[in-house]
C-alpha cells in the first residue's frame, strides 16, 4: 500500500502528526490507528473465508486478485498456447523493416517519373496526384436539398 512513499514523505507526515497530535497524545493516536487497521484486515479475511465456503469445493483454487482485471488478462494471455505460438512467429523488427523498404521503395519510384513529363505513369498504382475524371451525368446522385 505504501510502497511508493519515500524518506522525504515519511518525515514529512511525521512531522505533521507530531503537530498536529502533540508529543503526548501521539502514541495514543497510532495505537487507535493500528487497531482499526486490524479490525478491517479482520473483517476482510473473514468476509473472504466466508465467501470462499460459500463457493464450495469446485473454487478452492480462486483468489480475489485474479478478479482484477490487469491481473485476469495477464494469466489468460500467459496460459494460451496459441497466442505463445504466434508470439513466437510474429517478428516486429522484421515486420517494421519490409514496412519500411516497400515505403521507401514506392517513394524512389514517383521522382524519375515526376522528373520527365513525357515519361509513362508507373504502372504500380494509380496516380494519387492526377484528379479524378467527372462522374456521368447519369452517375451522379441527385442533390437533394432537404438532406444538407
Amino acid at each position: 500500500m505504501f510502497n511508493d512513499i519515500g524518506a522525504l514523505e515519511l518525515v514529512t507526515i511525521v512531522v505533521l502528526a507530531i503537530l498536529i497530535f502533540g508529543p503526548d497524545k501521539l502514541p495514543k493516536v497510532i495505537q487507535d490507528v493500528t487497531g482499526v487497521i486490524r479490525k478491517i484486515r479482520a473483517f476482510s479475511d473473514s468476509a473472504k473465508q466466508d465467501i470462499r465456503s460459500e463457493l464450495g469445493p469446485e473454487f478452492k483454487d480462486f483468489e480475489f486478485e485474479d478478479l482484477n482485471p490487469k491481473t485476469f488478462l495477464r494469466k489468460q494471455l500467459s496460459e494460451n498456447e496459441e497466442l505463445k505460438e504466434i508470439r513466437s512467429t510474429f517478428d516486429l523488427r522484421k515486420e517494421l523493416n519490409d514496412v519500411t523498404d516497400a515505403v521507401n521503395s514506392r517513394e524512389a519510384d514517383p521522382a524519375p517519373a515526376a522528373a520527365g513529363a513525357s515519361a509513362a505513369p508507373a504502372a504500380t498504382g494509380p496516380d494519387l496526384l492526377k484528379k479524378p475524371a467527372a462522374p456521368a451525368a447519369e452517375q451522379r446522385t441527385p442533390y437533394d436539398a432537404d438532406a444538407t
